[in-house]
């Protein structure tokens, strides 16, 4: 599965969802030493991996108060404690390797402060599938179906409430066989598509998808590529989307507990068999699920 949010042409239909890279223009700027979290925490938060899909962990300083962050006009989820706040940062897919930066607004007012990073470089494996032609070279009605529900999903995916996570290791949502990893970059009927937007794990139809941490949901519905689908909304822009589902057992709204049942494996949407895919969003860039697993 690719990505289904980026541009999309009859040649060229993404499936996942497009992140994006906003430098800042706050002064003066500087260096980001990584964050290391308290062994009180360390369990509890993602794994730092700044490579384009990662997550940056980024030492904001102490503070009586929680700082605000943002990547461009983005805001960002910002954890830690007095001692030490830490801007999370979920890096794109498609950020090029060097220097990037956030912005930093301290709580006590004044001006906005630059913070800067490095992106290294890493390299994703390729597969190659087939699938339906008509779900790789749109027709006319099929791309207009895309667009409507890319443009509805840009509101799903803006959403950053509160309150903050506490816990953000997650748990994987069905047991499996990872068949695909995030990252990877598909090849469809000999056509290049943009990378895996995250995890697929293969599991038969039928087997109950599992909340990996407490949320709100926030959308359901068939899509296009993703079939039967359901976002959820765990609060500081960390939000967690579940495709290809048989039946979904969750309404916009419901409150669910870690482990609470949301849906059932399928296999709708562009697949080459049933499997749950699962991605992790983090200010609005899709981001590698692995680094939250417990």
């Amino acid at each position: 599965m690719a990505r289904p949010w980026g541009l999309l042409n009859r040649r060229s239909a993404l499936l996942g969802a497009v992140g994006f890279l906003a430098l800042s223009a706050a002064t003066p700027a500087m260096a980001a030493r990584p964050s290391k979290p308290s062994s009180s925490t360390a369990s509890s938060w993602p794994r730092a991996s700044q490579v384009p899909g990662g997550v940056a962990r980024l030492s904001l300083g102490p503070g009586q108060t929680r700082p605000a962050a943002h990547d461009g006009d983005v805001p960002l989820l910002v954890i830690g404690s007095t001692k030490e706040w830490t801007a999370l940062v979920g890096i794109p897919l498609s950020a090029q390797p060097g220097e990037a930066h956030i912005s930093m607004l301290p709580p006590e007012g004044g001006a906005s402060r630059e913070i800067s990073y490095t992106i290294a470089p890493k390299q994703y494996s390729v597969q190659r599938l087939k699938v339906a032609p008509g779900t790789v070279d749109l027709s006319a009605e099929d791309e207009a179906r895309y667009k409507r529900e890319r443009a509805h999903l840009d509101t799903v995916t803006a959403a950053f409430t509160e309150p903050l996570p506490q816990q953000l290791r997650m748990r994987v949502p069905v047991p499996g066989r990872r068949s695909g990893s995030f990252g990877l970059r598909r090849v469809f009927n000999g056509q290049s598509r943009n990378p895996h937007s995250g995890m697929d794990i293969a599991a038969g139809t039928g087997t109950p998808v599992l909340a990996p941490l407490p949320g709100r949901v926030i959308d359901t519905g068939n899509y296009f590529f993703n079939g039967n689908t359901v976002w959820m909304d765990h609060g500081g822009g960390l939000l967690t989307m579940y495709c290809h589902l048989s039946r979904i057992d969750v309404m916009p709204g419901d409150m669910v507990d870690t482990g609470g049942r949301l849906a059932l494996v399928g296999a709708t949407g562009r697949v080459t068999g049933p499997h749950l895919h699962w991605s992790v969003m983090l200010n609005r860039v899709m981001v590698d699920p692995a680094l939250f697993i417990e």
